[in-house]
């Protein structure tokens, strides 16, 4: 195999580009797939599940991988797109054995898997060979947590896929994920690996998986948090994704978990839910830029910029008196982003303002909002109520989401095509 290393960290191969012989980008890595053996010999590597269009994760031969680096890999130009359906037979290492405790075999020692290696054959298979562990505990003069390479054979215990397995690893393999492309992986994993992965996260890495996932997968990940945890974490969502997950919810489910929030952080979400579900009221974010009038293009700017902020919601500021935290003062207009690149940095939000184009009601149906952004070809619109004031704004994305069909996120997730049988991939795979 050309470019390829004589030892591969199998952990350092996620989300890497896989490129045809054309230069092309396919798609990117998410695990790498082997064949453990009943007896202490190296597993044979079978193959990459790479992640290619419309987050579809299909099966790559290790016999078809030409260049292994550390920023690319490219295949011989032939692939399967069908699903990729994990066997019994085989064991995903990033996603089943990284964290993993086991024992070295002879002290008995326990220790977690960081990381496993994989090497060449002169048969142009791959085998995993080496194993990163981490110890659990100092012993001696032994500092804690030492970490050290042993080969595979000096370790016992990779028999029960879900034995010990803890999930830093794998949050840490796909840490570059988009929240979108780690959603499609938490949503395949087994539940107890899920809720792993889950209690792992960081609230606001958590919130935003979780506004990715289908509306079942949210329900079942909140409800196996500590309540308090669910709390902060719903805080963490955008409140219109909150409050959506919160309707579905039982009502003293939902009360509880309101009680526990913050009261400025829960007030939206209790607004949110009075509103039916497909209104611009039932559909905004309470979150959108606002700044008074006397703001200068400069100050919008510097909001714009911020880079956890939704694309779509940065696409506007709305120019409001006081208060500017919805429900805001006296509404004004909106000044778009190509506006305020047009203008000198000290210029006044007020003189720039656009006044013309009518305001969403929060009553106003989910088809009424699809007509006004189609109309005016906006990606968001102000949602202000019968007194002037501000509520928030609904973004092109949420209407989208409303008007597919309920269970999009998980079709996209599940939805595998019927493609032939690949005969070289079925020797590989059949083969242990």
């Amino acid at each position: 195999m050309s470019g390829a290393p004589t030892r591969v960290f199998t952990a350092r191969l996620a989300g890497v580009a896989v490129f045809d012989p054309a230069g092309d980008q396919v798609g990117r890595v998410r695990d790498v797939v082997v064949a453990l053996r009943l007896v202490p010999r190296p597993p044979r590597v079978l193959g990459l599940v790479v992640e290619v269009a419309s987050r579809r994760a299909v099966f790559l031969p290790i016999t078809r991988v030409t260049v292994i680096e550390a920023d690319a890999i490219v295949f011989d130009g032939r692939l399967n797109v069908r699903r990729f359906q994990k066997r019994e037979s085989e064991t995903l290492v990033i996603a089943e054995v990284l964290d993993r405790t086991v024992r070295l075999r002879d002290s008995g020692e326990p220790v977690s898997v960081v990381d496993v290696a994989m090497e060449p054959t002169r048969t142009r298979d791959w085998l995993v060979t080496k194993v990163a562990v981490r110890r659990r505990t100092g012993r001696g003069l032994r500092k804690r947590g030492e970490s050290l390479v042993v080969d595979w054979e000096a370790v016992e215990g990779f028999s029960a896929v879900e034995h010990g397995q803890g999930a830093a690893g794998l949050i840490a393999a796909f840490e570059r994920m988009k929240p979108a492309d780690l959603a499609n992986i938490v949503h395949e994993l087994p539940e107890k690996r899920r809720t792993e992965v889950a209690v792992a996260l960081d609230d606001e890495r958590l919130a935003d998986v979780l506004e990715e996932l289908p509306e079942d997968d949210q329900i079942e990940i909140l409800g196996k948090l500590d309540v308090d945890r669910a709390a902060d974490v719903l805080e963490a969502m955008g409140p219109d994704d909150a409050a959506d997950l919160l309707g579905e919810l039982p009502a003293e489910q939902r009360e509880r978990l309101l009680t526990l929030m913050e009261p400025r952080e829960a007030a939206p979400l209790r607004r949110l839910l009075t509103y039916p579900d497909h209104s611009a009221g039932g559909l905004m974010t309470t979150d959108p830029l606002v700044v008074p009038p006397d703001a200068t293009v400069a100050e919008a700017l510097a909001l714009i910029r911020r880079p956890d902020l939704n694309p779509a919601l940065a696409a506007q500021v709305y120019v409001c008196r006081p208060p500017t935290a919805t429900p805001t003062g006296h509404y004004l207009g909106t000044v778009h982003f190509q506006r305020l690149l047009r203008e000198p940095p000290p210029t006044l939000v007020s003189g720039i303002v656009d006044t013309e184009l009518d305001p969403l009601r929060p009553t106003l149906s989910l088809q009424g909002v699809a007509r006004y952004l189609a109309t005016y070809n906006l990606v968001a619109g102000a949602v202000v109520d019968e007194n002037g004031h501000l509520l928030g704004s609904v973004t092109i994305d949420d209407v989208l989401d409303h008007l597919l069909p309920e269970d999009w996120r998980e079709t996209a997730m599940d939805t595998s095509a019927e493609w032939p049988a690949d005969p070289e991939e079925e020797a590989l795979r059949g083969t242990t």
